[in-house]
């Protein structure tokens, strides 16, 4: 019988392969989360010491708010340092915006690479609260602009009406890099509620339908954000 998902298992594999990506571009980072963890506790320790109360009782509840506190400061930071690798780790490679993309939570659509060119550029396509967001990258700026406006045409005919949101990801002038991405796209605003947003999916199959199959861009498209989110959800 397989192991599901959510087991204490599968969970400790996720934390290990999260830290080992992240030791790739962050070498001190097991020192780093020793340090915050010991710091973390003895602040703890130190607050709950300074309450009224002694015994074996009181000493046992500081000892149990130390180590609360330093695994939550520990978690917290080593979030943080594995995000912020996970993205360096990202940059540069095809489709990476579609791995940043992954990070958005519940209420988002993310389709990678819903417009392609011989040349690597793409367009993946996100429908949420702000509406239809593309989001390009490639080599060529000018190239994937003109991309971006035949997906907006096309995307346009079939749902009339929705707000379409473009960015470039990347980090020449007026683009977005890909570590701050999934924030932009999140400060796009509430333009459409959630039962809209069923409206626009359904309205969407019809111009997936025409595409066909397309190809993907050499190189497999960064997954390694997933397993991260999953983890700052809890599951």
């Amino acid at each position: 019988m397989s192991t599901p998902a959510s087991t204490p298992t599968s969970r400790r594999g996720q934390i290990m392969q999260t830290y080992t990506m992240t030791k790739r571009t962050d070498p001190r980072i097991g020192l780093i989360i020793l340090g915050v963890f010991v710091l973390g506790a003895a602040i703890g320790f130190g607050l709950m010491w300074l309450l009224p109360g002694d015994g074996w009782i009181s000493l046992v509840l500081s000892i149990v708010v130390a180590l609360m506190t330093g695994m939550l400061a520990a978690l917290l930071v080593f979030g943080r340092r594995a995000q912020k690798a996970a993205y360096k780790q990202m940059e540069g490679q095809p489709a990476a915006a579609a791995g940043a993309l992954q990070m958005l939570r519940r209420g988002w659509k993310v389709d990678p690479v819903v417009g392609f060119t011989k040349q690597q550029d793409v367009v993946h396509r996100v429908v949420g609260p702000p509406g239809i967001v593309l989001v390009g990258e490639g080599t060529s700026q000018a190239r994937v602009k003109q991309l971006m406006v035949n997906e907006r045409r096309k995307h346009e005919r079939v749902a009339y009406g929705v707000p379409i949101h473009e960015i470039v990801a990347g980090r020449g002038e007026g683009e977005v890099p890909i570590p701050k991405l999934v924030r932009h796209v999140q400060k796009l605003g509430r333009n459409v509620k959630p039962a809209e947003i069923t409206d626009i999916l359904q309205r969407l199959k019809a111009l997936d339908a025409q595409r066909g199959k397309l190809p993907l861009p050499k190189g497999p498209v960064p997954t390694s954000m997933k397993g991260m989110r999953s983890q700052q959800r809890g599951r």
